[in-house]
């Protein structure tokens, strides 16, 4: 069981931290391709900048905007004690802080984790959950959750969507400055402008669809690293599977339920099951094969 899980978590590391590089140069590309074709230096810097800038402001209080998004309220040992003692234990075993717990009221089962760091992580699980799983299952759904925090993946996930959104954010605003005129028109040949600018118009198009691409690849890859370090935790694969199986056929949809944070969620909280390259999760069938597969 080991090496097979440790060999998905090693590779689908790798394969993060390299699309999450592309991530950068894609931001840095285009702030150069804007410097260049505004004549400003300036622009590039700032694309760096703000990008780093806001990555790192998302970084710091993005678990208390999701937490208000998804109306998750905190919870207490004495209402939800074998809970409590599942998120604790395991806590315990996979030698975290015990992160804190969050309820929301909805009855579609679904979970997530959020927070800048092990110190500050927040688990959240619905009402349907908890009223859906025993406790093996439940067992292997916190321990996904809490593999979420151990591998880090707040930071990588917060980050990516803020560079999806500055990606958008620069392409948005070149479009819309070519309607009335723009670029430095007054260097060089015009020929080489006008090239220029149809390259622009292309690059700006095709880079938010390219960054919401990589963003939702990384996103599936986190949950394969997750499953794999979560089976690892609780020495169970099966809890988790007959989880997943018991979510999966599930075909409510979460009254919150944003496009913004479906990703952070253990399965669609959409209830669709959007395949290839624009699902927010690997396909379900595959995760529970691969978790099988372990035992």
């Amino acid at each position: 069981m080991s090496a097979n899980l440790y060999t998905l978590a090693g590779r689908n590391i790798r394969k993060t931290w390299f699309l999450f590089t592309i991530f950068l140069i894609i931001v840095i590309g285009l702030g150069y391709f804007l410097s260049v074709y505004y004549g400003h230096p300036g622009i590039l810097y700032f694309a760096v900048f703000f990008a780093i800038f806001q990555s790192v402001l998302s970084y710091w209080f993005s678990h208390k905007i999701v937490l208000s998004m998804t109306g998750a309220k905190e919870a207490s040992r004495e209402a939800n004690r074998e809970l409590w003692n599942v998120v604790e234990n395991l806590s315990i075993t996979a030698g975290l802080p015990m992160p804190k717990l969050y309820i929301i009221e909805d009855s579609v089962p679904n979970a997530f984790a959020t927070g800048r760091d092990k110190k500050h992580a927040v688990v959240a699980v619905t009402t349907g959950l908890i009223a859906t799983l025993d406790r093996t299952e439940m067992e292997g759904v916190i321990a996904h959750e809490l593999s979420h925090i151990g591998n880090r993946d707040m930071l990588v996930s917060t980050v990516v969507v803020v560079l999806v959104g500055f990606i958008t954010l620069l392409s948005d605003m070149f479009l819309r400055s070519q309607l009335f005129g723009g670029g430095n028109r007054d260097r060089g040949d015009g020929r080489v402008q006008g090239v220029l600018m149809i390259v622009g118009i292309v690059l700006m198009i095709l880079s938010p669809i390219i960054a919401t691409l990589i963003q939702l690849s990384i996103s599936r890859k986190r949950e394969y690293l997750a499953d794999a370090s979560g089976a690892l935790l609780t020495r169970y694969p099966e809890g988790l599977a007959s989880a997943l199986e018991k979510i999966s056929t599930h075909s409510g949809k979460m009254q919150k339920a944003n496009h913004a944070t479906a990703h952070l969620f253990i399965s669609n909280p959409f209830g669709a099951k959007i395949r290839g390259l624009f699902a927010t999760h690997p396909p379900v069938e595959k995760r529970i094969e691969l978790l099988r597969k372990s035992i």
